[in-house]
């Protein structure tokens, strides 16, 4: 029985990122631990979070960093009716944008200092030195480098514009790349890495998976959690409110579905080239071309689950900017509801070995389903008819 490894891949979406938070408590609580976690802009602090807190820590420090953002616009209460939720979460967006967010960052403030002395003062909005102090308060760097959790961060360099990922096989990862990872222009500043500079890799490509499934696996197989914070899938547009979230949810949702589809064709391709080894005459084992065709027929088994947060019909349009207790709460929750759905599932409890190499789960798109076919019955916002 070959060994199978434990994959966590955390997507971006700045304060979307709770629901990976709630994920990460679902799989912990059933005992699923990650042999490799692979994380771009929240998703990379969640994962440094994970990666360098002990196993009996890890949720309590991913509860004191989400408690700590959200601590600025906790209101102590929530409305019921749709147009109130709606009207808080965009007051938390603004007063967010406005006064920055508790140990992440802070608002760059117009003064003399800061306009004549200070080149990030040019092109950020926001001060992220607050986000480096929370890091190294929360994230035992020293496990993540010499612990036994695999540790990828994906960032973009600026001048180049190649992709770069920061992994522990290669790089002792200090809190810098992790918030090189999150440095999403024009709000944040790229960070410096020996001598270089990185955005948020979500600009290029805002899911590790294709890295994830890139490696070389021939000495285990995989079970990958694939927790995205923007769906593919949603409702058709009914004001330009609605039009600007679409687009998001449509731009960093980065093909999660067909990145899975073209692996699995791939997977099958590489069982047909096996079998086509087995059948070829001795005198051929030694040509070039079979040796290239065995060197992609290295055979191993990937399980795919996938767990997709899903917006509601008030959530705001700049959802992953809005850091309010309440949202950061419920996010959280959804994340932890669905993991538990999916591992209780009977589909996933009595799951076989994947055949052609892949299984691939997505056990709540039944839900999904249903909810937007609700939302697409409902009549629109109160405020937006009015508008």
């Amino acid at each position: 029985m070959r060994e199978i490894r434990n994959v966590l891949v955390f997507q971006g979406g700045g304060a979307l990122g709770a629901y990976q938070a709630g994920t990460f408590e679902a799989l912990h609580s059933h005992g699923i631990e990650p042999d490799w976690l692979a994380g771009i802009s929240i998703g990379a602090i969640n994962s440094a979070i994970i990666a360098g807190s002990a196993p009996d820590q890890r949720v309590r420090n991913l509860r004191d960093f989400w408690h700590m953002v959200s601590s600025g616009l906790d209101y102590g209460f929530v409305p019921e009716d749709h147009l109130g939720k709606r009207m808080m979460k965009d007051w938390s967006v603004l007063a967010g944008t406005m006064t920055g967010v508790p140990g992440f960052f802070s608002p760059r403030l117009p003064t003399p200092y800061q306009m004549l002395l200070n080149p990030d003062y040019h092109i950020s909005h926001y001060d992220t030195e607050p986000l480096i102090k929370t890091l190294d308060r929360l994230v035992d760097f020293d496990r993540i480098r010499h612990g036994n959790i695999r540790l990828s961060l994906g960032a973009v360099n600026v001048k180049t514009g190649n992709f770069a990922y920061f992994d522990t096989r290669k790089t002792k990862i200090t809190a810098h790349h992790v918030a090189a990872s999150g440095a999403l222009p024009p709000g944040f500043p790229p960070i410096e890495i020996d001598g270089e500079y990185y955005w948020d890799g979500g600009l290029v490509s805002n899911t590790p998976l294709q890295y994830v499934l890139g490696a070389d696996h021939s000495d285990a197989d995989l079970c990958i959690f694939q927790v995205d914070l923007f769906s593919a899938r949603g409702c058709m547009p009914r004001d330009l409110l609605e039009v600007d979230a679409r687009i998001k949810e449509i731009r960093f949702s980065s093909r999660t579905r067909m990145n899975t589809d073209e692996f699995a064709r791939k997977q099958m391709v590489r069982r047909a080239a096996r079998r086509l080894l087995e059948k070829l005459p001795p005198e051929l084992r030694d040509d070039e071309d079979v040796a290239l065709l065995r060197s992609v027929g290295v055979e191993y088994d990937v399980t795919i689950v996938h767990l997709i947060h899903r917006t509601a019909a008030y959530d705001s349009h700049a959802m992953d900017a809005e850091f309010s207790r309440a949202t950061v709460e419920e996010n959280w929750k959804a994340g932890y509801d669905d993991a538990v759905r999916t591992l209780t599932h009977p589909k996933w409890t009595r799951r076989g070995r994947p055949k052609n190499g892949i299984q691939i789960f997505d056990l709540a798109q039944d839900k999904e389903r249903d909810r937007y076919e609700a939302v697409e019955r409902a009549p629109a916002h109160p405020a937006r008819r009015s508008a």
